[in-house]
């Protein structure tokens, strides 16, 4: 028996991981995209969707109106985001965010959704990350005495260092060592600095050129070392992820999932 597509709604559609989703959609016929959100004002308000030949669908700036949905893919904003969650709530609807800079009341807003919807967060939708975060933790873990160094490079234009999977992985590596980052982590080093802390991690950061992202975990120890590392070389990775978790997402009961739970059981 043929699987019925899952109705999908993108917020922030018009945006840079909203077009890339756009794009991979037209080949993916495990959703029907149903409703696409942009800006109020945006110039796309109002405009032809392009995702398959004779849809009709075009771009809203708000909910109103919004047919029935399985899942729902946010990347837009604070604001856009607080609609958006308004919407999951009042009808059941599943959530993927990769929506950064919440303030604490949006924060406890979400903590709070969890409890009535599947709800997914996360700041970096790679699947290969989320595998390069599982090693990483069991590395950490098995090599406890051994020294680590978290090092990520970025394009020149990225405005925040270290970046948020280089933090990611430092806060899942502290974990497996029972520790927290805030304790171990060692941001900089200049000048006299001395020897190195027992049982810090270490970060370093590169920026440059077009890099679209690459993330090593170094575990260092007397004549061996251990390197675990990911390069993303295409921005789609992340949309392409997105619409995994979407997908996986869309059947799971209420509660805060993560990206590791995606590939860990998959749908």
């Amino acid at each position: 028996m043929t699987t019925p597509p899952i109705r999908l709604a993108i917020n922030g559609a018009s945006g840079r991981m909203g077009s890339a989703l756009l794009a991979l959609l037209r080949d993916d016929s495990r959703f029907e995209l149903v409703h696409a959100v942009v800006a109020p004002g945006s110039a796309d308000d109002g405009q032809p969707v392009n995702v398959r030949p004779g849809a009709a669908l075009r771009f809203a700036h708000d909910w109103a109106g919004a047919p029935a949905l399985d899942a729902m893919i946010d990347f837009s904003g604070p604001a856009a985001l607080d609609g958006a969650l308004t919407h999951c709530l009042a009808h059941g609807i599943a959530l993927v965010s990769g929506t950064t800079g919440l303030d604490a009341a949006m924060e406890t807003r979400l903590a709070q959704a969890g409890e009535r919807i599947a709800l997914l967060r996360a700041a970096n939708f790679s699947l290969g990350v989320a595998v390069l975060t599982r090693l990483l933790r069991d590395a950490a873990a098995a090599l406890p005495d051994w020294d680590l160094e978290i090092v990520e490079a970025h394009h020149g234009r990225k405005q925040d260092a270290p970046s948020g999977t280089a933090l990611a992985l430092g806060h899942a590596a502290a974990d497996a060592r029972k520790t927290t980052l805030d304790h171990a982590a060692v941001y900089s080093r200049e000048g006299q600095t001395g020897p190195r802390a027992e049982g810090s991690i270490g970060f370093a950061v590169v920026r440059g050129g077009d890099i679209v992202g690459e993330h090593t975990a170094l575990l260092i120890g007397q004549g061996e070392r251990v390197e675990l590392g990911h390069r993303a070389t295409d921005r789609s990775i992340f949309a392409r992820g997105a619409l995994q978790a979407a997908y996986w997402l869309s059947s799971r009961p209420a509660g805060h999932w993560q990206i590791d739970d995606v590939i860990a059981s998959p749908p």
